[in-house]
């Protein structure tokens, strides 16, 4: 299980980031991001958690963020008509079974915020959401729970109660950065709300880079000790830059999310390994001895690739983005629950507001 692995000292490693892999590959559509793909092309999705098991994931986590019934008809996105949040679910959770069964895997159930929460619903309520997906989860019998994507920590410790009755480990992470969530409670507060909640894990995920999002952990560790708590600590960080980000992350760049391809990390940052590219005998030093490419040899040790100023290829780009500072949070009109397509009216309001900030 995963708190033995984590408690006999072992590093465990999870797969993620589906939504954006799977859109490059044109099975999810940007803006929405949910998980349909589970049920429409499930090959797609079952591949992409084959090529985390075979990089060494020692976690296939189901399909399932933004699977909630909630989200799956938010915005005339009606894909909880057309197929059902929990053939989604169920979907989900079978293909992350067959693959980790492959190797020596432990499968994850998903749940992620939720409409119902930013549209000021109440806490039974959203936990309702919660509970409908952990019923599959249950049904399937995953080995433990992530609550992840939480930009409030309120909803995040109703969605690690409302898992927490299932008797399996809960894991927790919020989408947050050093300056905290949405209504600032430090990064300290969320993680000991969340291990008094009943997480056995907790961290971040999904807004920030590695280095920020290491920040981040670190004071979340730092304030657990503060409240002579203990738990596990977990990280899930973005695969871009995001050094310029404020405290929603990099949802709020104007490159969200159709123009991300500038600060996207490198290869070698991705992969975490010189050996990647380097010689083909295990046995090497890195010195590049023995590697077949020409070119590549002569690059072929870590300072060439920390030390290289890359160029983006577009004349006079900035080299840092300026946010926007949308500002939306828990009760804001653009984030209320809505079965219907966004109108254009609503689409026109929303543009004048980016012309006259003030109008906010």
């Amino acid at each position: 299980g995963i708190l033995e692995r984590l408690n006999s000292g072992e590093v465990v490693i999870g797969d993620g980031g589906f939504v954006f892999a799977l859109e490059k590959r044109g099975y999810v559509k940007a803006g929405p991001w949910t998980p349909e793909a589970a049920v429409e092309h499930p090959e797609a999705v079952r591949q992409l958690h084959r090529e985390f098991l075979r990089a060494g994931s020692n976690v296939m986590q189901t399909f399932t963020f933004y699977a909630s019934e909630d989200k799956l008809e938010n915005r005339g996105n009606y894909v909880a008509e057309k197929i059902s949040g929990q053939k989604v679910n169920e979907a989900a959770c079978d293909i992350a079974r067959q693959v980790a069964d492959e190797g020596d895997a432990l499968v994850a159930g998903g749940v992620s915020q939720t409409p119902s929460y930013l549209s000021c619903k109440s806490e039974t309520e959203v936990k309702k959401v919660f509970r409908q997906q952990l019923e599959v989860f249950m049904k399937k019998n995953v080995d433990f729970l992530i609550a992840e994507y939480f930009e409030h920590v309120e909803e995040a410790v109703w969605a690690v109660e409302a898992l927490k009755a299932s008797g399996k480990p809960v894991a927790a992470t919020m989408c947050i950065g050093p300056e905290g969530d949405l209504h600032g409670v430090t990064p300290g507060q969320c993680a000991v709300r969340l291990v008094k909640a009943g997480a056995s894990i907790v961290g971040v995920n999904c807004h920030f880079d590695p280095t920020i999002s290491l920040q981040t952990v670190k004071l979340m560790k730092e304030g657990l000790q503060a409240a002579g708590l203990k738990a596990h600590l977990m990280s899930q960080p973005l695969a871009y830059h995001t050094p310029d980000c404020g405290k929603q992350g990099f949802i709020d760049l104007p490159e969200f999310p159709f123009g991300k391809t500038d600060i996207s990390a490198l290869s070698w940052q991705r992969n975490g390994s010189m050996e990647v590219f380097l010689p083909s005998d295990p046995g090497s030093d890195n010195s590049g001895e023995g590697y077949h490419c020409v070119f590549c040899s002569p690059r072929a040790r870590k300072e060439y690739w920390e030390n290289l100023r890359i160029a983006s290829g577009r004349p006079y780009n900035p080299s840092m983005s300026k946010p926007d500072a949308w500002g939306v949070t828990k009760g804001t009109a653009e984030l209320m629950q809505q079965k219907e397509a966004t109108t254009e009216q609503q689409l026109r309001e929303l543009f004048e507001k980016q012309k006259f900030p003030s109008a906010q």
